[in-house]
């Protein structure tokens, strides 16, 4: 009798309604794809019931996933294998002819079985179907409880890894700042001729040599203040700040580096903008980097314009250049720490991949964003708005 019901299985009567491979005679969950049969069964047999196929969870007829109670008498000798088959062709029949049954009806029907045998097995299956719906959601729920556990511990290691990343990095800067400090004093004074005089070659090496070593200082102190900003947070001195005073610093300062790069610096600043709450230390470096950026990223002959104007109760700054651009896909990579879109040894570009990183964390600090436009070879756009009206004292 097992040989004939594996041929009927392997005839595709008894298979799994998703993958339609064979089910072991006492699977409640499929070992080949894992779907729940007993809830399968349930959902069939009401769309099948309901007229209404595609309803169902799985495309499957119900000879598919219903004569699991056929199966159960058989098993329990109430019927022989013939009379199963017999009934489960009666019932394609009527099927085809556009009446639906459940198995359990044709089998009544035909008077294979009695209504006190069929309830028998039907209230069995439905407590072993009860039995197993409960055995899966308590398994699911162990797995969600596991998957929830190893999520968290993934975040505290990814946590702890952060901070050790920050730690290093700050404890490397503060022990490069020693030695850049002798380097630097010792070229100022052979620059300043204290130990000598010195040959016009010598005199400008000493001024390449003081060039370097300032940039250094300015990476080291951007590490430092990098990896003290993501351990400890960027602690603010908020007050009013005029920014047309504050964006013409920036623009002055940066005056320089545009000239030697032929790039030309531009002003659009509104008149009467009313003052903004900010820390002024903290927004003009922010504002520094985002100008020395677009020069840096603007070949010769192209410009970089910083503006300012009130719109809708917001004072919105913008940094607007007509340099390289960056790709759509790649926008939102600008701001991660330590990266440039350029990877490569022999990048055109240096720097540490750190100041955009830190401009929208200063931003994030104030609670507003900074937002980028950009369209690679034509340029970049990046503005933030901050609240207007607050009172200078």
């Amino acid at each position: 009798m097992t040989d004939r019901i594996s041929a009927m299985r392997a005839a595709g009567v008894l298979t799994c309604p998703q993958c339609q491979r064979p089910l072991p005679i006492d699977a409640r969950n499929c070992p080949h794809c894992g779907v729940d049969l007993a809830l399968v069964a349930l959902l069939a047999e009401r769309a099948y019931l309901e007229g209404l196929p595609e309803a169902a969870p799985f495309t499957a007829t119900p000879e598919a996933v219903v004569p699991r109670i056929g199966e159960h008498l058989v098993e329990q000798g109430v019927l022989s294998v013939d009379q199963l088959e017999s009934a489960l062709r009666r019932q394609s029949e009527l099927a085809a002819a556009g009446t639906r049954r459940l198995l359990g009806q044709t089998l009544l029907e035909m008077r294979l079985v009695d209504r006190e045998t069929l309830d028998r097995a039907v209230t069995r299956q439905i407590i072993e179907l009860h039995a197993a719906l409960q055995e899966s959601n308590r398994t699911l729920e162990r797995r969600v409880a596991e998957r929830t556990i190893e999520l968290r511990r993934a975040l505290e290691r990814l946590t702890e890894l952060n901070q050790l990343k920050a730690n290093l990095i700050s404890n490397v800067s503060h022990e490069l700042r020693t030695p850049l400090a002798h380097i630097k004093g010792y070229v100022d004074i052979l620059a300043s001729a204290s130990l000598g005089p010195l040959l016009p070659e010598q005199d400008n090496a000493l001024k390449v040599i003081q060039r370097a070593s300032e940039r250094l200082e300015r990476l080291i102190e951007d590490l430092i203040a990098f990896s003290s900003a993501s351990r400890e947070g960027l602690q603010l001195k908020l007050q009013p700040v005029e920014l047309p005073a504050l964006l013409r610093g920036v623009v002055g300062r940066s005056a320089e580096k545009a000239a030697k790069a032929g790039v030309q610096l531009n002003t659009d600043i509104a008149d009467g903008l009313p003052p903004v709450r900010a820390d002024a230390e903290r927004l003009a470096w922010a504002l520094f980097q985002l100008v020395d950026n677009g020069i840096k990223f603007t070949p010769a002959g192209g410009s970089v314009t910083v503006e300012a104007h009130l719109q809708s109760e917001l004072v919105t700054v913008s940094i607007r250049d007509t340099g390289i651009g960056i790709p759509a896909d790649r926008q939102s990579e600008i701001f991660e720490p330590f990266h440039q879109l350029d990877g490569s040894t022999t990048r055109r570009y240096g720097g540490t991949g750190l100041g955009l990183a830190m401009v929208r964390l200063i931003l994030e600090a104030h609670a507003t964003a900074v937002q980028v436009q950009s369209t690679e070879g034509a340029g970049s756009t990046f503005s933030f708005s901050f609240p207007a009206g607050a009172e200078i004292v």
